[in-house]
């Protein structure tokens, strides 16, 4: 199904849900789920969604992930109060990774920090590069 789009042109739409049923789900049903936020691109995080948080993030516009480690659905801010409002999403060319472009409320780590890519490489050396905004 997803095959279909790689030949679209703009405008061209397929039926969600029979696009849902397509995507190539791994063996534990998940799918990857980047987080970007939607007004400065900045990478927020990666997550794994199952087909019920993708449905919940698209019904409610707040996202929704699936938790590998509590195996149950997960809330971005349910008790973090650092909500992620969904603004558009979008699946990669062959489906297998969802795009999330949101509006991030507090930090989107569970550091505290705005994003979870705070650990940079620099040579030889993996440093620290941001503070927790809480």
């Amino acid at each position: 199904m997803i095959k279909r789009l790689e030949e679209g042109v703009i405008g061209d739409s397929l039926n969600l849900t029979k696009v849902l049923d397509s995507l190539p789900w791994n063996h534990q049903g998940l799918i990857n789920a980047i987080a970007q936020q939607y007004d400065t691109g900045e990478v927020l995080m990666l997550a794994w969604m199952n087909r019920d948080a993708l449905v919940e993030t698209i019904q409610t516009r707040s996202v929704c992930y699936w938790s590998r480690s509590r195996k149950s659905l997960w809330r971005k801010g349910e008790t973090s109060g650092h909500y992620q409002q969904l603004k558009t999403l979008r699946l990669d060319c062959d489906g297998d990774a969802v795009l999330l472009l949101v509006d991030q409320v507090g930090g989107a780590c569970h550091t505290g920090r705005k994003n979870c890519f705070y650990n940079e490489i620099q040579d030889d050396r993996v440093v620290v590069i941001s503070e927790p905004v809480i």
